[in-house]
């Protein structure tokens, strides 16, 4: 489920109208000074996709009629998730475009969540502000591994946080990137890297999160 107070409410946004014209569409893009907006039916409640300054220069540019409708540009009429969506559907949905529409409960325009707010929210999450160290551990994708190391770095410290990436096609491997807490200095660090390594695990990479 998706953090209120990451949507940007539909109040706070600058929209169009399905029934603005493309001339009309380009004056708010450029005194906006946004590169796409949310377009709504004339009630302004339900979604019909984004209108971006970049298509309507390439129209203007080849001599295409400004006074169309905008929904002659429209783009993503199927991009947008539900103020429930699961946070995985969110972020896969939202990875190729600037901002993501929201819609209520009834499938009304709420708002939009943009692409900074949820990277914002991915760093926070890492802990990259309160943290120490980021301790990338590449080991072969074997049952009990995360278990292992997880037992070993608690000996010397807390986890504050754990994401397991699987950079290789072949699926063989996977880089462990564990986050540690702020009270960690470099030599409990290095105690952990120490008993990492006589455990037989590869620590591929340190992050220092102070710098």
């Amino acid at each position: 489920m998706i953090f209120k107070s990451l949507i940007k409410p539909k109040a706070s946004l600058t929209t169009l109208s399905e029934n603005a014209t493309l001339a009309e569409a380009l004056t708010t893009l450029e005194d906006s000074g946004y590169r796409c907006v949310p377009v709504l039916d004339p009630t302004g409640t339900i979604f019909r996709g984004n209108i971006y300054k970049m298509h309507l220069y390439r129209h203007k540019a080849r001599g295409g009629d400004m006074n169309l409708p905008v929904t002659a540009l429209l783009k993503n009429a199927t991009k947008f998730i539900s103020i429930d969506s699961s946070f995985y559907s969110v972020f896969f949905t939202i990875r190729d475009l600037p901002y993501i529409a929201v819609l209520d409960r009834e499938n009304h325009f709420y708002g939009i969540l943009t692409h900074n707010s949820l990277l914002k929210l991915l760093a926070e999450a890492w802990n990259v502000n309160s943290g120490s160290y980021v301790l990338t551990v590449t080991v072969p994708d074997e049952r009990g591994d995360l278990f292992t190391i997880s037992k070993e770095i608690t000996r010397f410290s807390r986890i504050v946080n754990v994401i397991s990436l699987s950079p290789h096609e072949d699926g063989d491997t996977k880089q462990v990137l564990f986050t540690l807490p702020a009270d960690v200095d470099k030599t409990r660090l290095e105690k952990i890297v120490r008993r990492l390594t006589r455990r037989g695990f590869e620590v591929s990479e340190i992050e220092d999160l102070h710098a």
